[in-house]
């Protein structure tokens, strides 16, 4: 099976092995640093603490981020996993 992924094409078959599953990443990524987006263009960035099968993210130390800087901090907050665009470890 032949897979197209941008401009490049993949030849063969994704395994399991090869593959990781959303949740698994997020679970590597407990207690380090992340950056979410939300919809509407908010960004945050914290230390991931814990994290739901719905993508709700509790961060501690969170800050408000614009244009690559922080403009607010905000300490403990709990994200809906609803408005999370993506989460980058």
């Amino acid at each position: 099976m032949d897979y197209v992924i941008g401009k490049t094409l993949f030849l063969g078959v994704i395994t399991m092995a090869a593959a990781q599953r959303p949740l698994d990443i997020l679970n590597k990524s407990l207690d380090s640093p992340v950056l979410i987006k939300l919809k509407f263009g908010v960004e945050f960035r914290g230390k991931l603490r814990g994290f739901d099968i719905h993508m709700n993210l509790v961060l501690e130390d969170a800050e408000e981020m614009k244009e690559g800087k922080s403009i607010r901090r905000l300490g403990k907050v709990v994200v809906r996993g609803d408005n999370v665009v993506f989460i980058s470890p």
